[in-house]
């Protein structure tokens, strides 16, 4: 066992050489893998073999945190900074200081997180939330993520500078599905562990129970087999150990991502370029079985489409200096039937709904 991690198969022995190989730097490492696979493990392992390895070892789980509140976690927040605030606190990062940072789950960090991140890398300083005077930082980060992040950067969702800067050193960690030869030792560390916690013992395994062990596919990774190992545990009244094998064959229902609350969450100029992708695949129909509405996910139970789109619209005018001071979006050439950049591009969504375009041009009320 090194650090925690178990097994011997060829790919995990490869991880297990790259994390002697780096540790003795202080150079960014970012995990890569399907969740479940021990990128955590991975990141304490690193750490215990640096020179950082006494100092503290500070994991963040990036996805976990509100998006409003992730700069102030990561690195702090002044008295007043804002509602709430009624106190100074210290970030993470000054947490960490002197020793390492894990940043799990990295590609959910918002963009203006980002940038407050890229700087860190760049310049080793940062700034409270709220702060005015700059805070110089020794911290090694690693960070991990079960994301495509290069498919991230192709979509605008995350910065490449940050990419490359993170991707100093990068460790892919395999699949369960290709180290089954590991599972058997797995299987073993995990009874011993949930045995002794429940003051159980175990002489044997199941060999039918060990085959399908090591047949099944574990789309959950590592942290499925140990779920079922303890639950076995927990019902086994035997000193032979076996699994129930309907635990296995139950496959999770397949679901529909809610493509509309991730389309919600994007930036505006990310959420144009979705809608606008989608619209131009369905030839400019808005709404329908094959409009662009029901492409996105978005549903119809009350109005339409295009009555999203208005309220799209909104959010993007008051974004634009040109629309501040003034509710309908058009200028003088409004006579001309002219009809401005931003009300362009939303309004050409809307052919199919002409009268409500006429209705638009002509109205101030939104």
């Amino acid at each position: 066992m090194f650090e925690e991690i178990v097994g011997t198969s060829p790919p995990l022995q490869s991880v297990l050489s790259r994390i002697s190989k780096v540790a003795a730097t202080d150079s960014n490492v970012l995990i890569t893998g399907e969740t479940g696979t021990g990128k955590e493990l991975v990141a304490r392992a690193i750490h215990k073999r640096s020179r950082r390895s006494s100092r503290a070892f500070v994991s963040v789980n990036c996805a976990a945190i509100p998006r409003d509140l992730i700069a102030s976690e990561l690195f702090g927040h002044e008295k007043g900074a804002f509602t709430g605030a009624t106190q100074r606190r210290l970030g993470r990062f000054e947490l960490a200081e002197g020793g390492t940072i894990f940043l799990d789950e990295v590609g959910e960090l918002p963009a203006e997180t980002q940038i407050a991140l890229l700087r860190v890398l760049q310049e080793h300083e940062f700034e409270r939330v709220g702060g005015t005077g700059s805070i110089r930082t020794n911290v090694r980060v690693i960070a991990a993520t079960n994301r495509d992040l290069e498919a991230a950067i192709t979509a605008g969702m995350f910065r490449s500078d940050l990419f490359y800067r993170l991707n100093v050193f990068p460790i892919e960690m395999p699949a369960l599905r290709e180290r089954r030869e590991d599972i058997p030792l797995l299987v073993e560390y995990f009874i011993d562990r949930y045995a002794r916690k429940a003051g159980k013992s175990f002489q044997t395994v199941n060999k039918r129970s060990l085959d399908l062990l090591q047949s099944y596919p574990w789309p959950g990774n590592i942290r499925e087999l140990q779920n079922v190992i303890e639950r076995s545990v927990i019902v086994c009244e035997t000193e032979n150990f076996s699994v129930d094998e309907s635990w296995l064959s139950r496959q999770p229902r397949a679901t529909e991502p809610n493509r509309e609350l991730g389309l919600f969450k994007r930036l505006p100029s990310q959420e144009k370029a979705i809608i606008e992708a989608a619209l131009s695949e369905c030839g400019g129909r808005v709404y329908g079985p094959s409009g662009a509405a029901a492409k996105l996910g978005i549903p119809r139970p009350r109005g339409t489409a295009a009555k999203w789109l208005s309220k799209r619209h909104r959010t993007y005018a008051s974004a634009t200096s040109q629309h501040s001071g003034h509710s309908p979006c058009v200028t003088p050439k409004h006579a001309a039937g002219y009809v401005c950049s931003v009300c362009r591009f939303e309004w050409s969504y809307a052919n199919m709904w002409r009268s409500r375009t006429r209705r638009h041009r002509t109205s101030s009320r939104w």
